[in-house]
């Protein structure tokens, strides 16, 4: 193992550049090379056609800073298996002989990870680094940790805002099928209410909640102001359990549809229960706020801050773990364990999982969940009691998440 690629694939987010360096600080401290192979798999289709590659000198990796987000070696959303090219594993080794390629190092989510596996069965020497900013991997991944803070950050300022207009808040944010990003990120950001994938949500229980909450704050308030925040995971199901997609979106590389609104959804939810409510005008007439046909019900705004929760800097947590797993995805391909993702490195001891395992699908536990009801979050339904069981544990401690 003389010379390692190093690939960034999926969405992007904070951790990123930690695993590149990592991998690349590793390789060249045990005598390889490290090469950025750019646009994640359809740079590695396309690796044929290069002329060059860039290596990740030491003079180069000094431009490669951990505490920024996104890529240096840049992604693309590009499964494999569908690339109509009966010869694309031969390009694929064409491309690798001819720089001289003996492993990869392969950051991603769950899509990731399957072609990761695909690649293993077809003998390529990799390893998967997990990255995904929605934490639904088995193993904590690179991205989610930075993520919930920017959540947490954007919840808590909208409040100012929403204050200052007597509004409710509809924050929509990343996670699709899992609901991690939404929990963790609204309640560490002081959300009212958080909707996600996992529980079905009964809107006449939500709007009680928001009514409450609203009513009673502004009523409190001496200056007649407050605001009620809702955080909204985007693969909100509907009353039926339906996934909100547009089905006239076309599916991407990995079959996923476009999402279509889970926030408009909830805002039509609650205006429709505002606007048949009759203590709603009689709240306004009483707080002084009514003025005939201007303004007569609160505003239920929504904000979709869509790719910035993603962007900007790494977080502490993320470019340590970036670090830790980049650089123990070299030490597995040094040993010739290919076909694996990075779990930990801790203690000196580097863990590690079949990809399959690591890429099945975590959700939001419902204990978790009922543990937040207990401290007065409200998840759309009606709260279940918190009945916590007891273990003594020794030995390492787990980390959070």
């Amino acid at each position: 193992m003389n010379k390692i690629g190093i690939i960034t694939s999926g969405g992007d987010c904070g951790g990123l550049n930690g695993v590149i360096k990592g991998a690349a600080l590793t390789a060249l401290n045990s005598g390889m090379s490290a090469f950025i192979i750019p646009n994640g798999y359809a740079g590695l289709y396309n690796l044929v056609d290069f002329s060059k590659l860039t290596e990740l000198t030491p003079e180069r990796l000094e431009e490669i800073h951990v505490y920024l987000a996104g890529s240096e070696a840049g992604n693309s959303r590009v499964q494999l298996k569908k690339i109509k090219d009966d010869n694309k594993y031969k390009r694929i080794t064409d491309g690798l002989a001819k720089f001289g390629i003996d492993g990869l190092v392969i950051a991603g989510g769950d899509d990731t990870g399957s072609v990761v596996a695909d690649l293993s069965k077809q003998g390529f020497p990799c390893v998967h680094a997990p990255k995904t900013m929605d934490l639904d991997l088995m193993p904590y991944s690179v991205g989610f940790d930075s993520t919930v803070n920017r959540i947490a950050d954007e919840v808590r300022d909208l409040q100012t805002t929403g204050r200052t207009h007597n509004r409710i808040i509809v924050l929509e944010v990343f996670g699709r099928y899992a609901g991690h990003t939404a929990m963790r990120g609204g309640i560490a950001g002081g959300a009212d209410v958080v909707l996600i994938p996992e529980i079905p949500v009964d809107f006449d229980v939500l709007y009680r909640r928001v009514k409450e909450l609203f009513i009673d704050r502004i009523e409190r308030s001496d200056v007649h102001a407050g605001c009620v925040t809702v955080v909204v995971a985007e693969g909100l199901k509907d009353a039926s359990g339906n996934e909100l997609v547009d089905m006239s979106s076309a599916p991407d590389a990995f079959g996923h549809r476009k999402l279509m609104g889970a926030g408009k959804y909830v805002v039509k939810q609650i205006e429709d229960r505002i606007k048949a409510d009759p203590d709603i005008k009689a709240f306004f007439k009483r707080t002084g706020q009514f003025v005939e046909g201007l303004y007569e019900i609160p505003e239920v705004r929504e904000i979709r801050p869509s790719h910035l929760v993603r962007c900007g800097f790494s977080s502490v947590l993320d470019a340590n773990f970036g670090l830790e797993v980049g650089s123990a995805a070299v030490e597995l391909l040094k040993q010739g364990t290919f076909g694996v993702t990075v779990v930990s490195y801790r203690s000196g001891e580097i863990q590690y999982m079949a990809v399959a395992e690591a890429i099945v699908q975590r959700l939001v536990e419902p204990s978790d969940v009922s543990l937040y009801e207990s401290l007065g979050v409200c998840f759309g339904r009606k709260p279940e009691k918190f009945s916590p069981k007891m273990t003594k544990i020794s030995g390492k401690p787990v980390r959070p998440y």
